[in-house]
């Protein structure tokens, strides 16, 4: 499966709007199959609290479909399949409250997200359950990657565990390519 940044319709009126956040049917039409089977619910008070870059390694292995239900974030995914022809390059996006947009991460790509606004929340499904002896990550300020962090100045607040990650370059893959390349013009132009 590819990464892909999908836009969920919304219907409106005087009242607000509805929106169907995930529906097996239509995803499948997005190219989606991922079986997702735990949801999770991040809450971030201040702005600028950086989490990632993370992934779960076989045999638990994690896809996810994310969202930003309040605030907003710059969301980031690195591909990181061994054979890649795009190994090691990174796509980003804006996922808020108001534009609704999702990311889906297929298994093989790290995630991380910067929040930009105070009292952030973000939710994920994931297709396997947590399994800490799996997890596993890549420094935010990568020195290969070079991620260009909208930071404007200000230093992130990061978890301990994440400010030990270690580097792209000391990382041997555990994900192999699976032919489906990375799609840099989807993450310009939503679906």
């Amino acid at each position: 499966m590819s990464a892909k940044l999908i836009k969920p319709k919304r219907f409106g009126d005087d009242r607000g709007w509805f929106a169907e956040t995930y529906n097996r049917q239509v995803y499948l039409e997005f190219g989606v199959t991922a079986q997702f089977c735990q949801d999770n619910h991040a809450f971030s008070a201040p702005p600028w609290v950086l989490r990632g870059l993370h992934f779960q390694r076989p045999p638990r292995a994690q896809a996810r479909l994310i969202r930003c239900v309040r605030g907003a974030i710059w969301d980031v995914l690195v591909d990181l399949r061994r054979g890649s022809p795009t190994f090691g390059r990174w796509v980003a996006t804006k996922l808020s409250a108001d534009n609704g947009l999702q990311v889906f991460a297929p298994e093989g790509f790290a995630h991380g997200y910067l929040t930009l606004a105070p009292a952030t929340e973000v939710e994920y499904k994931v297709t396997d359950f947590y399994a800490p002896e799996c997890e596993g990550g890549v420094i935010w300020n990568d020195e290969t990657l070079r991620l260009p962090w909208p930071l404007g100045g200000a230093e992130p607040v990061i978890s301990e565990r994440d400010a030990r990650l270690g580097s792209l370059a000391a990382f041997d893959s555990p994900f192999a390519y699976d032919g489906n390349r990375l799609d840099f013009d989807a993450f310009r132009s939503p679906a």
